[in-house]
């Protein structure tokens, strides 16, 4: 099988406990390049448990995932070396935290947050850093002249925006993101999908995405898995399971939203 037909990551019976406390269990499924998975379910469901597995951050109790790394090969995420996965989320991977605040350092400025990721790829001309930088912040329709502002000037709309581009801004190939428009208004909810949506069509990006909004879901993922109590209890095509829902825990997932 070339290269380019082997899925991108791939988790196989992933499974989490905290002492007798489930995360998550039993979790299998591929993603391929360019593609964006969804993973959905109310508070407690296990989703946020199951990003932490796939992006390295949190040891799986059972379970695995490989990635295809572009300089690796295909790794074995949790049975590699530390340094391996601090090289992976440096360089061919992205996380995109729910509070832009986890993911952000509030004590430098919005360039240098963008410069400190290019200079963890190997970056050192300053003149550079700054041009690529201030590139960035233009793809995610921040001002050029906030480039010298600390990122606690700016509005949360504004710091989702920042943690993206610094996400963004190594190339690279897989984006985890938690909840990425959680806690903003509805408006700048909006505008921050319509951006996240250009930006993941243009780039090609593989993504795997935690929220508990459908309409998220919809605009963003091409696939989507509803969990429930830790478990996957449906998962497909993310207009086939919205629209034509069949586990019962789904259905009612639908109504609300509908009802709402």
């Amino acid at each position: 099988m070339a290269e380019s037909e082997k899925p991108l990551i791939s988790a196989h019976g992933l499974t989490k406990y905290y002492g007798s406390m489930l995360g998550c269990k039993n979790v299998s499924f591929d993603l391929w390049p360019g593609e964006v998975m969804g993973i959905v379910g109310e508070s407690g469901s296990g989703k946020s448990t199951l990003l932490a597995c796939l992006s390295g951050r949190s040891a799986p109790s059972g379970g695995a995932v490989e990635y295809r790394s572009s300089e690796f090969g295909t790794i074995d995420v949790h049975g590699s070396i530390e340094p391996v996965r601090r090289k992976l989320m440096r360089t061919e991977w992205g996380v995109v935290h729910q509070n832009p605040r986890d993911g952000l350092r509030l004590g430098v400025t919005a360039g240098a947050n963008i410069g400190e990721r290019l200079m963890g790829i190997g970056a050192r001309h300053y003149g550079n850093i700054r041009a690529k930088a201030l590139e960035w912040l233009a793809q995610v329709e921040i001002d050029a002249d906030r480039i010298d502002h600390f990122p606690k000037t700016f509005s949360g709309g504004m710091q989702q925006r920042l943690q993206i581009a610094c996400n963004l801004a190594t190339s690279p190939s897989l984006i985890f993101m938690d909840e990425p428009t959680g806690g903003l208004d509805v408006s700048v909810q909006a505008r921050l999908l319509d951006l996240l949506r250009g930006l993941v069509a243009r780039l090609g990006l593989s993504a795997v995405v935690v929220t508990h909004d459908l309409a998220v879901a919809r605009l963003l993922a091409h696939r989507l898995m509803v969990m429930k109590n830790g478990e996957v209890v449906e998962s497909g095509l993310t207009d086939q399971v919205l629209d034509d829902p069949q586990h019962p825990y789904t259905q009612l997932l639908v109504s609300s939203i509908l009802q709402a």
